[in-house]
């Protein structure tokens, strides 16, 4: 009996959120080209949000500079997000709130020699890397020191801007070596038809997974709790879940429509090849778990990171308001 009057309960503050919701004028989503914020394109795309905003927007940020401008200026609702720059973000007093992790696997690197398989077998080369001091950069760093290796000795690092001019670089032979995420991967690799293989050598190969070496270096899963969605202000709590909700749904979709989800990206993000996003989702590791849920992932990340630079995630691990 107990029970059944807490369920009604529950579900009575349900209904009564539901019901005395009054629509938002616009919902401003934001986030880069990676895998994600593709999912996002589902949930506008598909009109999953019809019920509490009047309109939806989305906002791509380019940079991580462009990111830190974005949610400093309170210029969106939900933003997609490395999640060091949102622990960072919160310990710096910015009213940012982590919903989810998402994105687990999606850095990887590039080379013109086919036998390079680890990070190792890349001392004494030139790597290009996007994002100095952020997401690639860190896990790079993090998997070499662990390796016995100096980043800054042992490697040649040239830094670009973003992942698209590390890509172009090597596209235009300007690199022989790149630490990338996907789509870029996928996209370099049809751009210079070297996948499918071709009947000759083809001119780019995949090489190490920086998922897979970190795992082999920390003795844990091979997985690392890169990217997902935060809320930034204040915002309806009815949204929230709604929003949460929709993700989900729209994640599920991306993975197990990989041709309609490359279609749907590149009519969002043209410079993106339908082909190369659908290639890429066989590379990804993708799972939507809420923040709550991967608190123990992400602490012991973050405390990967802390020991290291303290400066990367705001000098201190997020307390409990950050989930």
């Amino acid at each position: 009996m107990i029970k059944k009057v807490i369920i009604f309960c529950l579900l009575g503050v349900s209904l009564l959120n539901a019901n005395n919701f009054k629509k938002l004028d616009t919902l401003t989503l934001s986030g880069p080209m990676a895998s994600v914020s593709h999912p996002l394109f589902r949930m506008i795309d598909s009109g999953a949000l019809d019920d509490v905003t009047k309109n939806i927007k989305f906002i791509m940020w380019k940079s991580p500079d462009e990111l830190r401008a974005l949610t400093l200026r309170g210029q969106v609702n939900f933003i997609a997000i490395p999640t060091n720059v949102a622990a960072n973000l919160y310990n710096k007093g910015v009213d940012i709130k982590l919903q989810n992790v998402s994105v687990w696997g999606i850095l990887g690197m590039l080379t013109r020699d086919k036998n390079k398989k680890t990070l190792a077998d890349f001392k004494g080369c030139e790597i290009v890397m996007p994002f100095r001091g952020d997401m690639p950069d860190i896990v790079f760093q993090e998997i070499a020191k662990k390796e016995g290796l100096n980043p800054k000795k042992d490697f040649k690092i040239r830094y670009v801007s973003s992942p698209i001019d590390a890509m172009q670089m090597l596209i235009l032979r300007r690199a022989d070596n790149v630490l990338l995420v996907e789509p870029a991967i996928s996209m370099a690799l049809r751009k210079t038809h070297s996948f499918p293989l071709k009947l000759i050598a083809p001119d780019l190969y995949r090489s190490a997974n920086l998922q897979k070496e970190w795992g082999e270096v920390f003795h844990i899963e091979a997985k690392i709790p890169q990217a997902g969605i935060a809320t930034i202000g204040k915002i309806d709590p009815y949204v929230v879940k709604r929003f949460n909700e929709e993700y989900a749904k729209a994640l599920k979709w991306y993975k197990t429509h990989p041709k309609e989800a490359g279609e749907l990206v590149h009519k969002y993000i043209p410079m993106l090849g339908a082909d190369a996003v659908t290639d890429s989702l066989g590379y990804v590791q993708l799972k939507d778990v809420s923040a709550k849920d991967a608190k123990k992932d992400l602490e012991f990340f973050f405390n990967v990171l802390k020991e290291n630079n303290p400066k990367i995630i705001g000098g201190k691990l997020p307390d409990a308001g950050f989930y």
